[in-house]
């Protein structure tokens, strides 16, 4: 399974293929506005400006599946992350990441990892590399700025290209 062979939608309702980041490191986060850890869009965001010129892209994938922590419509979400967090970082339409309407690519993640690597609530977070393997992937409590995270980021961009 190869990431850049997926699409979204972003919260505008446009075209979203993975591809466009091809050759590129993807940090692939599911989100929620009303959650413990939606702190970590502000996080998340200094970690796409700092690492953006690296060629690293996040990406957020809002998700109602836990605790229905995202009950808002897509405008709300896009007003919400600009307005409160800032964020510049692409955001797709709110989708499903367990379950039987799962999105094609959990539903890959899940098919070829088995299900132990899907997410168990908001926040959990999928480093895939330029060749759209998966790299690492961490659950909700890793903050975007732990020393930890930073360092499996870190030791992986001299091997990116844009």
């Amino acid at each position: 399974m190869r990431v850049h062979e997926y699409a979204f939608r972003s919260l505008s309702g446009a075209s979203m293929p993975l591809e466009r980041w091809a050759g590129q490191p993807l940090l692939i986060v599911n989100t929620a506005s009303e959650c413990g850890y939606t702190r970590q869009y502000s996080k998340l965001q200094s970690l796409y400006e700092e690492y953006r010129p690296a060629g690293l892209i996040v990406i957020g994938v809002p998700c109602n599946d836990f605790g229905e922590q995202e009950p808002a419509d897509e405008t709300t979400i896009a007003q919400f992350c600009t307005t409160q967090y800032g964020v510049t970082f692409p955001v797709t339409e709110k989708q499903s990441v367990i379950g039987r309407n799962s999105h094609p690519l959990f539903i890959a993640l899940r098919e070829e990892f088995t299900s132990d690597i899907l997410p168990n609530w908001n926040f959990y977070k999928y480093l895939f590399g330029r060749e759209g393997d998966l790299l690492h992937h961490w659950p909700s409590n890793m903050e975007p700025d732990d020393p930890g995270f930073r360092h499996d980021i870190e030791k992986n961009l001299s091997s990116w290209s844009l």
